[in-house]
């Protein structure tokens, strides 16, 4: 059994409660009533469509399992109550001076079930995310990337 501890921000708790909400209120529901329709049609041994919704059945019956797995053992950590006088922690926002792009990034370190690059989540568990904890404004922080060693500079830590 993985007993890797499972952290979540406030936000990231609400997603992914309101994602199980609309697997098990509107996607199950609409998975059903197609299994349904396609069983209506008779012979099921070549019935593309019953393979498909069946499929699609186990994918969000296996997200449902999974969120409600994660989110039975989570602890939602709220960033104000560990806040360390200007310093990086779990769930802080950051932005950060890239000194190889010459350019500015911002970030929230949350925990792995809510990291999302694209929407400037990533991880306490990535290399960017290990090498800024406890990091405070004005410090340099290196790390290995896939890319190679990166190099950014701490310009502000934010709590919310």
């Amino acid at each position: 059994m993985n007993s890797e501890r499972i952290v979540l921000t406030r936000g990231g708790a609400d997603r992914l409660r309101a994602e199980l909400k609309n697997l098990k209120s509107v996607e199950r529901p609409k998975v059903i009533a197609a299994i349904a329709e396609a069983r209506s049609h008779g012979d099921l041994s070549e019935n593309a469509e019953y393979d498909a919704a069946k499929e699609q059945q186990g994918f969000i019956e296996g997200r449902i399992a999974e969120l409600e797995a994660s989110l039975s053992k989570a602890e939602v950590i709220d960033p104000a109550s560990i806040a360390v006088a200007g310093k990086v922690v779990f769930g802080a926002f950051v932005r950060l001076y890239d000194i190889d792009k010459d350019a500015e990034v911002s970030y929230q370190l949350v925990g792995n079930l809510e990291a999302d690059l694209e929407q400037g989540r990533i991880s306490i568990g990535s290399p960017i995310g290990k090498a800024l904890l406890g990091k405070g404004e004005g410090d340099e922080v290196e790390f290995a990337a896939p890319g190679g060693q990166r190099t950014y500079e701490v310009l502000e830590i934010n709590y919310e």
